[in-house]
């Protein structure tokens, strides 16, 4: 069993920035993928980031240049940087743990930006 409980999100004007946590209970070594997902009013939630229990980080393309993904393994916590926020990134985040087949959510952390 694996709980993740993220943090760090809240109001933000555009062109502001927020830096998201995520905390797990167990080391971070033993999951085989960390990742960020958001999800907007009636959309389908949607893959952001992910990092590898390697330390290799990946960001979609279309968040390339804005957003980035680490992490601090003694705290073994993975964070979202999110720079140059935008009114259309106002959504819940989400972060994720692929354990083998099993994937673990934690609660979700609102992040509203405004125009």
């Amino acid at each position: 069993q694996v709980q993740l409980v993220e943090s760090g999100g809240g109001f933000v004007q555009a062109g502001g920035s927020l830096r998201l946590s995520c905390a797990a209970s167990v080391s971070i070594f033993s999951i085989d993928v960390m990742g960020w997902y958001r999800q907007a009013p009636g959309k389908q939630r949607e893959l952001l980031a992910t990092i590898t229990g390697g330390g290799s980080g990946n960001i979609v393309d279309f968040m390339k240049g804005r957003f980035t993904i680490s992490r601090n393994t003694a705290k073994n916590t993975v964070y979202l940087q999110m720079n140059s926020l935008k009114p259309e990134d106002t959504a819940v985040y989400y972060c994720a743990a692929d354990v083998r087949v099993v994937r673990y959510w934690g609660q979700g952390t609102q992040v509203t930006v405004s125009s």
